[in-house]
């Protein structure tokens, strides 16, 4: 489907009308952007789903007729497989979509029991095939297309500044490479995400991951620049039914999927030209690759990935109904909880229950949107809230991705007792126009 490019007068964070980084400048490889955009599958910015966290290749547009049952999962009808490492680290391009989905906060004193953190960061790479070129055997094809989103959010000012890239893979425009994590935009700036570290004998996923990954985004029309080094401390978590997470009540709708919870996090942020700043934190990151992802159903997800101060890690997801809808809001659910040096959960699809507590407004639209910004989250190992540490952190992706979704730093609260006893991202898509594949 084709992505809705937003209009002339749309707000945008990516307003340098000469600059590489302005909405209206070609994108690499040539084509007028809006022939470009015209011209693509759409991803989100969901991570999570990535984990829905970026579920990718949606777009906004009108509800969704009726569709016959989805074609079987993946390339030629694969179906789930044991994960192999290094090379699931790596791009799956037979598979239509797929993602790189860093969250994290960033403060002082990360390994204390309390940490206070003073900004978050999201890096996003995507990349989708495209099916349009399948046919052609011009070099200059775009089979492969690749995406980012980056975000840091100021939480002494409660303000959020974010970019996007797109570009045909090839050329030293873009690349997701196969084999290990490498992943870079040129436009004007390099924009990259790459992973280092190996095992002697070959890699075990229930063992400590000796992952690390340098990432680097620098946005002169949004006037920051990030780098981070993001170091594994515990083994990999397998998602779902290890690794193979369900979507949806089809069996075509799941996607291979891990995560890399409490990474630590040494970073070099600057803001407006300034000096870099030396700061440390906790990450999170979710890799995600599949062929058919939402349920005609589904307008949107809400999702949390969450790094609990004692070690734990908490991941929970909804596929979301249009409000009203007589069969309730929940479509679909998942999840999985690992406590420190334990075994992971995996959460039942009826195991979870989300309950929006608060709203904020986002007033940039014609039409005001409403963000659930505080949840109850239920979960087989205990009752939590999830609070936003700032309200408005919603991104405007409609210059790579086509749509305006709320993505940011939250904190995870003990429901009991009201303590805090994690941060970490929710990311909840779909408010503001249902999405369809």
């Amino acid at each position: 489907m084709s992505p809705t490019p937003p209009p002339s007068n749309a707000p945008s964070p990516l307003n340098a009308p000469n600059s590489p980084d302005a909405p209206n400048a070609p994108p690499s490889g040539g084509w007028p952007r809006r022939r470009w955009l015209a011209a693509l599958p759409t991803l989100t910015g969901m991570t999570g789903l990535t984990g829905l966290t970026g579920l990718a290749g949606l777009a906004t547009g009108a509800p969704a007729a009726a569709q016959p049952a989805p074609a079987p999962t993946g390339p030629a009808g694969a179906g789930p497989r044991p994960l192999r490492f290094p090379a699931d680290f790596g791009a799956h391009p037979d598979w239509r979509t797929e993602w790189w989905y860093v969250t994290g906060w960033l403060g002082e004193a990360a390994d204390s029991a309390a940490p206070l953190p003073r900004h978050g960061f999201q890096l996003t790479f995507f990349r989708q095939r495209s099916d349009l070129a399948r046919d052609s055997r011009s070099t200059f094809a775009a089979r492969q297309l690749v995406f980012a989103h980056a975000a840091v959010t100021d939480l002494a000012t409660k303000t959020l500044r974010h970019d996007q890239r797109i570009a045909r893979a090839g050329f030293g425009l873009a690349e997701a490479a196969v084999g290990d994590t490498r992943v870079h935009l040129h436009a004007g700036t390099r924009w990259s995400l790459e992973r280092e570290g190996g095992a002697p004998g070959g890699f075990d996923p229930t063992r400590q991951d000796p992952s690390r990954y340098l990432g680097r985004v620098d946005s002169r029309s949004a006037a920051f620049a990030l780098e981070v080094e993001l170091s594994a401390r515990q083994p990999l978590l397998l998602q779902g039914d290890a690794g193979w997470s369900r979507k949806g009540p089809r069996p075509a709708q799941a996607s291979f999927y891990y995560s890399q919870p409490q990474l630590a996090v040494r970073a070099r942020l600057a803001l407006d030209g300034g000096a870099a700043q030396p700061l440390e934190g906790r990450a999170w990151l979710d890799h995600e690759w599949s062929e058919t992802l939402l349920d005609p159903e589904a307008e949107g997800w809400d999702w949390i990935g969450m790094n609990l101060f004692d070690g734990s890690a908490l991941t929970a997801f909804r596929l979301r109904r249009p409000e009203g809808h007589p069969a309730g809001a929940t479509l679909w659910a998942g999840g999985s909880w690992r406590p420190a040096g334990g075994v992971t959960r995996a959460f039942a699809a009826d195991a979870l229950r989300f309950t929006p507590l608060r709203h904020w407004t986002s007033s940039r639209h014609a039409q005001p949107l409403r963000y659930p910004v505080q949840w109850r989250v239920e979960t087989p190992v205990g009752r939590f809230v999830v609070q936003a540490l700032a309200d408005d952190q919603e991104l405007d992706s409609r210059a790579s991705t086509g749509t305006v979704y709320w993505e940011g730093l939250s904190e995870l609260l003990d429901e009991a007792t009201g303590r805090r006893v994690g941060l970490g991202y929710l990311e909840m898509t779909g408010y503001a126009a249902r999405l369809r594949l």
